[in-house]
C-alpha cells in the first residue's frame, strides 16, 4: 500500500477536474459589465493583491468594467456573521442609489451614493466548510446548491439573473516548516470538498474552475513560499495563480504580469480597492447600522451623518473606476473627487467651550505622592503630528513608538491628515524628544501594535498587519495581512493595548458588538462580542484565550510569573486572567470576581511598576489609568489571596484639578529604559461614542 494513499488517489481523481485552461470560455465579458467578487478569506484577500483583476482590465480595456469585492474572511456559504443591521452581501449585490430600509427595519437606513448591480459573480467558497469533514459534505452540497439556484433566479442589475463562476478553495502549502502541519489532513478534506463543488456545479450548469489542483501543482514547483500560512497567498502566490485563474474562465493566456501594463492597472486597482474597503469595511458599523445609530444627538443621529458619508465613500469609489479604465486604455487621467454628495453638518451637544492649557501649565494641576516629579518630553505644540496618542511601546534602540490617532473615532471620506505610528528619539541625558518620525502614514484607526522581527505588528481593523522597512530609510515599505476577520464594529471595542506574553505569543481584544471570525488553518475562530484572543505570529496559530463578556478590554498586562492581569476599559473591571482563560468550544465563561474595588472608570491602560527609580515598596504596583472622573492614574497594591490575588488602592500615581484642568485623560503608561515612566495625555474634550455624535465638531483633532 502506499505510503500516501490520499495524494495517489487524490491527484488522480482530480486531475480529471484540471484542464490547463478552458477549450470555451467559461464566462463572456460584456461592456459595462459590474462584477462582484464573493467568498472567503480567498476572495477577500484578492482585493489587497489584485493581480486577477488586473489581467482582467488589461485583456478587455473598453469594456470599462466596474469590480466590488465582497469578499469576507470566514464567511461559508450560508454563514455570514455580521454587526447588528450592517448590510448584508445580498445589498451590496443589488445597491441602488438613495436610502434603503432591510425587510422589517424601518428605522435602519442604508444609503449608498451609485448603483451596482451584479451581472456577473466570481464565488469562492468550500474553504471554510471543508473544517466539517467527510461527513459535512453532504449538508454543503445542500447548501451550495440551494446558493446556486438562489444566483441563477436573482436580478441584481435588473437585466436578469447575473453570470456566474464558482471557484474551489486553493490547497494547503506544504511550508516544510516544523511550525506548520504540512496539509495533508486539510488538503484531503479540501480535495473531498472540490470534488463535491464540481459535480454540484455540472449538476447545476454552473462553469468551475478548480483551484484547488491548480495551486497544488503551483505549489509544488514553486521555489519559495507562496503563502503566510500554508493557507494565505502572499502577494507573489496571488500574482503566480491570477494567471492560472485568467485561463481557466477566459479560455487564453493572459499578459505577463509583469507587463508595465498590468502593473499600471494593478496600481489603479488598488487604489480604487483601498476606498472601497473603507466603504465595505467601514468602521463604528454599529454605531452607523446596529441600536446605536438611532440616537439623537441635537436632533442628528449617526446613521444620518455616517450613511452621507458612506454615500461619498461610492462616488470616491467610482471616481477611481474611471482612473483604472484610463490606464488600461493608455489614457491619462486624473481623480478630482470635486463631485461629492453633500455631508450635512452636524451641531455641538456640549454648548460650553474647554480651552487647552499649553502642556507645561497643563503639568503645574497635576497631583503627585512626594519625592515624583512631572516633566514634559514632547507634546503637538512641538511635533505638530503628535495627536491623540493611544498606545506606546520602547524598542531595543531606546525609541519611543506612539500610535496617533488625530481622526478619533475614524477618518472621513475628506480626512486629509491620516492616523500614523510616530517613532521619538529621545535625549539620552533628559529623556526628551529630540526627533520624530512617521514610520506609518495614512492609517485609519490604529489602536495596537507590537514590534516583531524588523517591524510591528499592527492593529487596523479588521486586519492585523506586518509593516516592514526593508530599505532603512525609517519608514514601512511593505504591509503584508497576517490576521483578517477582526471586527471593528465599534473603533473604541477594537483590539487595543496589544501586548506580548513572556513566551512570545501575542494577545488581541475584542469588546460588545463585535463578530470576529478569524481564518485559520485549523478552522475559523469565531466570537461574539467580547473576548481576548492569542496569537503566535511565528506559528501562524490563533486561539480565544479568555472568552468573556467584557465590554471593552482595554488594558493587559503579564506578571513576573506570567499571569496575566486583564482590565475591562469601560466599568475598570479588573480580572486575573488565569482564572478566565480555560478552553472553550463556544460561549464565554460566567461572571468573575474582581480583583480590585476600583474607585473609578472608565480605564485605557494599565502597567506593573519594576523600576529601581523608585522605593522598594513600589515594586510590583498596578498602575491605572483613568479618563473620567479621578482623570489620574491609579496606583494598586497586589498580594495573594487563595488561588488569585488582590488589589488595594494607594495614594494616585497623577491626579489633577479638574477644575483647572479638565482635558487631562492619561491614556497609556509605560515603564522606560531608563527606569522612569512614561505616561500619555489624551487631552480631549469630548471622549466616548455614545456621549457624544461620531461627528459632533468639539472633537478635538489637533
Amino acid at each position: 500500500m502506499p505510503s500516501n494513499p490520499f495524494f495517489t488517489f487524490g491527484t488522480a481523481l482530480l486531475a480529471l477536474l484540471h484542464p490547463a485552461y478552458a477549450a470555451e470560455p467559461l464566462l463572456e465579458i460584456h461592456k459595462g459589465d459590474h462584477i462582484a467578487i464573493v467568498g472567503s478569506g480567498l476572495a477577500d484577500r484578492q482585493q489587497h493583491q489584485a493581480w486577477f483583476e488586473a489581467l482582467i482590465h488589461q485583456a478587455y480595456p473598453t469594456a470599462e468594467l466596474t469590480v466590488r469585492n465582497l469578499g469576507f474572511a470566514a464567511d461559508e456559504i450560508n454563514v455570514h456573521p455580521r454587526s447588528t443591521d450592517v448590510p448584508p452581501t445580498e445589498w451590496f449585490l443589488a445597491m441602488k442609489k438613495g436610502d434603503s430600509t432591510p425587510p422589517g427595519k424601518a428605522d435602519v437606513i442604508y444609503k449608498a451614493g451609485t448603483d451596482f448591480g451584479a451581472e456577473v459573480i466570481l464565488a469562492y467558497w468550500g474553504f471554510n466548510e471543508s473544517f466539517r469533514g467527510p461527513q459535512g459534505l453532504d449538508e454543503f452540497r445542500k447548501n451550495l446548491t440551494a446558493y446556486l439556484s438562489a444566483r441563477k433566479t436573482a436580478n441584481y442589475s435588473g437585466h436578469g439573473a447575473p453570470r456566474l463562476v464558482l471557484f474551489s478553495p486553493i490547497a494547503q502549502e506544504d511550508l516544510h516548516n516544523p511550525n506548520f502541519s504540512d496539509g495533508e489532513e486539510n488538503n484531503r478534506n479540501l480535495g473531498l470538498y472540490t470534488q463535491a463543488m464540481a459535480q454540484v456545479a455540472k449538476a447545476e450548469n454552473v462553469p468551475f474552475v478548480n483551484l484547488f489542483q491548480a495551486s497544488l501543482d503551483l505549489f509544488k514547483s514553486a521555489k519559495a513560499p507562496l503563502t503566510i500560512n500554508g493557507i494565505h497567498l502572499t502577494d507573489d502566490g496571488d500574482k503566480q495563480l491570477a494567471p492560472l485563474q485568467f485561463r481557466a474562465v477566459f479560455g487564453k493566456d493572459p499578459a505577463p504580469v509583469t507587463d508595465p501594463s498590468v502593473v499600471k492597472i494593478r496600481e489603479a486597482v488598488l487604489a480604487k480597492n483601498a476606498e472601497w474597503h473603507h466603504r465595505y469595511r467601514t468602521v463604528d458599523q454599529y454605531n452607523i447600522f446596529g441600536d446605536r445609530s438611532r440616537i439623537a444627538y441635537e436632533g442628528v443621529t449617526n446613521a444620518t451623518i455616517l450613511n452621507q458619508e458612506l454615500a461619498q465613500r461610492d462616488v470616491k469609489t467610482a471616481n477611481r473606476d474611471k482612473l483604472v479604465w484610463a490606464v488600461a486604455q493608455g489614457r491619462s487621467f486624473t481623480v478630482t473627487d470635486d463631485n461629492l454628495p453633500r455631508v450635512d453638518a452636524t451641531p455641538p451637544n456640549r454648548k460650553e467651550e474647554v480651552p487647552y492649557d499649553d502642556p507645561e501649565d497643563a503639568i503645574k494641576h497635576l497631583k503627585l505622592p512626594p519625592h515624583c516629579k512631572v516633566e514634559l518630553i514632547a507634546s503637538e505644540k512641538s511635533f505638530p503630528d503628535f495627536v491623540n496618542p493611544v498606545q506606546m511601546s520602547f524598542d531595543t534602540k531606546g525609541r519611543l513608538w506612539i500610535a496617533v490617532w488625530p481622526n478619533y473615532p475614524e477618518t472621513s471620506p475628506t480626512t486629509r491628515v491620516f492616523d500614523k505610528i510616530l517613532v521619538i528619539d529621545l535625549d539620552p541625558n533628559t529623556g526628551k524628544a529630540v526627533k520624530m518620525t512617521t514610520f506609518a502614514d495614512g492609517l485609519n484607526c490604529p489602536t495596537g501594535f507590537q514590534f516583531y522581527k524588523d517591524g510591528i505588528l499592527l492593529m487596523q481593523s479588521p486586519d492585523l498587519l506586518y509593516l516592514r522597512d526593508t530599505d532603512g530609510d525609517g519608514k514601512a515599505d511593505s504591509r503584508e495581512r497576517v490576521l483578517h476577520g477582526l471586527d471593528a464594529a465599534d473603533s473604541h471595542h477594537e483590539t487595543n493595548s496589544m501586548c506580548y506574553e513572556p513566551g512570545g505569543a501575542v494577545y488581541l481584544s475584542d469588546g460588545v458588538f463585535l463578530r470576529s471570525n478569524v481564518e485559520t488553518f485549523d478552522g475559523p475562530i469565531r466570537n461574539v462580542d467580547g473576548g481576548i484572543y492569542r496569537y503566535e505570529p511565528n506559528t501562524g496559530k490563533f486561539i480565544r484565550h479568555a472568552p468573556y463578556g467584557f465590554a471593552n478590554p482595554h488594558g493587559r498586562v503579564f506578571d513576573y510569573w506570567g499571569n496575566d492581569l486583564i482590565t475591562d476599559a469601560t466599568g475598570n473591571a479588573n480580572y486575573y486572567g488565569p482564572a478566565m482563560s480555560g478552553h472553550l468550544d463556544t460561549g464565554a465563561h460566567p461572571t468573575m470576581n474582581q480583583f480590585w474595588d476600583r474607585p473609578s472608570r472608565p480605564c485605557p491602560g494599565t502597567a506593573l511598576l519594576t523600576s529601581r527609580h523608585f522605593p522598594d515598596d513600589w515594586q510590583g504596583l498596578f498602575l491605572n489609568t483613568n479618563v473620567i472622573s479621578i482623570q489620574g492614574i491609579f496606583r494598586v497594591k497586589l498580594t495573594e489571596e487563595g488561588s488569585g490575588i488582590k488589589g488595594e488602592t494607594l495614594e494616585h500615581l497623577v491626579s489633577t484639578d479638574i477644575a483647572a484642568n479638565p482635558n487631562f485623560r492619561p491614556s497609556g503608561i509605560t515603564v522606560a529604559p531608563d527606569g522612569s515612566l512614561y505616561f500619555m495625555d489624551w487631552s480631549q474634550m469630548l471622549i466616548g461614542h455614545l456621549q457624544h455624535h461620531l461627528r459632533d465638531p468639539n472633537r478635538d483633532h489637533q
